[in-house]
């Protein structure tokens, strides 16, 4: 199942002429420097890392065994994940989208509910949560005042007026 595993990096091209090849990293940059083991996807494969460095603000990844430029080729697209387990825990404050999606969101007053958390948008400093029925709520404390992803929860205070926007 895909929920058991977290996406580190998308491969892009081979780099060079010794197996190395360019990744869109998906993390922070630190995590790469303790990856160890990772797997291939889409078809699982294991692969050892034998080092992982950012060059011109682009992840460069060198898996043992692949040792030359057609190797490298044949990794293009590949999906580089960690078992859920192994994901690194965020730091207070922070969350992983994937805890996110599917959270119930509810009014701090009169505890409503207002759906499920379906999406998150990127939206510069702040995401904005998307919500069941197309409501966009900005995911910022003053609003998202508790986020319990444990507890599948999200309580909000919304804005006056809000709501009101988003309903036909």
């Amino acid at each position: 199942m895909d929920d058991e595993w977290v996406t580190l990096a998308v491969l892009g091209r081979a780099r060079g002429i010794r197996g190395e090849v360019t990744a869109f990293a998906l993390s922070k940059p630190e995590r790469y420097a303790s990856l160890r083991e990772v797997f291939l996807f889409p078809e699982g494969s294991r692969r050892e890392v034998e080092s992982a460095w950012f060059h011109d603000n682009r992840l460069v990844l060198k898996f043992r065994g692949v040792d030359t430029m057609s190797d490298a080729e044949l990794l293009t697209g590949c999906e580089v994940r960690v078992p859920r387990a192994e994901r690194v825990p965020p730091a207070p404050g922070e969350y992983f989208e994937s805890d996110l999606i599917g959270c119930e969101v509810v009014e701090r007053d009169g505890g409503a509910s207002l759906g499920r958390v379906t999406a998150l948008q990127d939206a510069g400093s702040s995401g904005v949560l998307e919500v069941e029925g197309g409501l966009l709520i900005p995911f910022v404390r003053a609003i998202c005042v508790a986020i319990e992803p444990e507890a599948r929860r999200i309580v909000v205070d919304l804005p006056v007026g809000l709501k009101e926007l988003y309903q036909a």
